[in-house]
């Protein structure tokens, strides 16, 4: 079959690849129809991970069932499914109290696997025409059959149930204020979660200005970080006060506030400086114990110098961690279909399978305008 496979920083190719087979009889064969480019993604692709040569990308996963292997009850040939990118087996004690994004049994020794993505377990990414989905009754999301909302469900994979996440992560309560930092497709999720959740004022901060527009689109404040502490230009459209809560939809790749260099703990001090005291921040952007790209000896081993007293003093309390997609993937699921959701006005280009090396390229440089790609591999190039 042919997948997107990581040559090496800056290099993926789209090339003929083993096709997958059932291994165990709790698995599935999907035929992707629908697959996404998600800027973790891009961490591997910049070399800014420990990724081997080889690896088949791709943890947003949409497509129909070809292949049930023996021991499937719930799922048959033919069903539309998505695929939380959490490979999770349902029955270890992380599963089972709700923490699917760190399970305990399908990458042993480590808390959690994934799709297509370094030290992540044995998965093959579904940045193919084919994907093994292991203990696919648990792992698999049933859809309503045909190609209706398809753009919005392959968000189920990851950025909307992530973005929902973040703000999961802060308790944001209907008429509170919440600053999300980030205008990327997960933190433009968190700033739409936040409103569907009743947040009554939300600030959207980054500096790429299609990204700031597409948050104004839905009904968020932009904040451009390169015209001053976005803090500050917060605090004064909130009678100094600050907001009640807080998103970092970034990670350890946040550039200062000029725009010049990397400062990897940048948006958690801007964010604790954002909220009001007793206030929540959740933190579902990225950060990683090893970054061999990082800007200093520290940064490079995940340790980064954070305001924590300031965060003491202001009684602040953090939630961080990868998104457990299965908490909530189903109602936002049932959102869409209502009509109550649509996520896919992040969605600016749809793509064949055949053009992801140019795809990956302009979206990691932000350029004409490439802020969320799906890739389709039924599509002719």
């Amino acid at each position: 079959m042919k997948a997107v496979v990581y040559e090496n920083p800056f290099n993926v190719a789209v090339k003929e690849v083993e096709d997958p087979r059932i291994q165990h009889p709790n698995d599935v064969l999907v035929r992707v129809t629908s697959t996404a480019i998600c800027g973790s993604d891009l961490h591997m692709y910049e070399g800014r991970t420990a990724a081997q040569s080889g690896i088949v990308f791709g943890h947003e996963n949409l497509g129909v069932i070809e292949e049930t292997g023996s021991g499937v009850s719930s799922l048959k040939k033919g069903d539309r499914v998505v695929m939380p990118f959490n490979v999770a087996c349902g029955f270890c004690k992380n599963c089972l109290a709700g923490f699917t994004g760190f399970c305990l049994t399908v990458n042993p020794g480590f808390a959690g696997g994934a799709y297509g993505y370094v030290a992540m377990g044995p998965y093959t990414g579904g940045q193919a025409e084919h994907l093994r989905v292991p203990f696919a009754d648990f792992n698999c999301l049933k859809l309503p059959p045909g190609d209706r909302w398809e753009t919005d469900f392959v968000l189920l994979a990851d950025i909307f149930p992530t973005g929902y996440h973040g703000c999961e992560l802060a308790e944001v309560s209907p008429g509170e204020s919440v600053a999300v930092y980030g205008a990327g497709p997960v933190g433009l999720m968190a700033a739409y979660s936040a409103l569907l959740r009743g947040a009554s004022k939300v600030f959207v901060v980054d500096r790429v200005p299609e990204r700031l527009a597409k948050a104004e689109e839905i009904g968020a404040i932009p904040i451009d970080f390169t015209k001053g502490d976005p803090a500050e230009q917060i605090r004064e459209q909130t009678d100094g006060e600050g907001t009640d809560k807080g998103v970092d939809a970034v990670g350890y790749q946040a550039h200062s506030h000029d725009a010049t260099h990397e400062e990897p703990a940048v948006v958690l001090n801007t964010l604790i400086m954002t909220v009001r005291p007793t206030g929540m921040l959740g933190v579902p952007g990225l950060y990683v114990p090893s970054d061999p790209g990082a800007p200093d000896e520290n940064a490079k081993h995940g340790q980064l110098l954070v305001s924590i007293g300031k965060m003491f003093e202001k009684g602040q309390r953090m939630g961080t961690g990868q998104c457990n997609v299965k908490r909530y993937n189903r109602q936002l699921r049932d959102l869409i279909i209502s009509g109550r959701a649509k996520p896919s006005f992040v969605v600016s280009h749809e793509l064949p399978l055949d053009q992801a090396p140019m795809a990956y390229e302009k979206f990691d440089k932000r350029i004409e305008g490439f802020t969320k790609v799906v890739l389709h591999p039924v599509l002719a190039a």
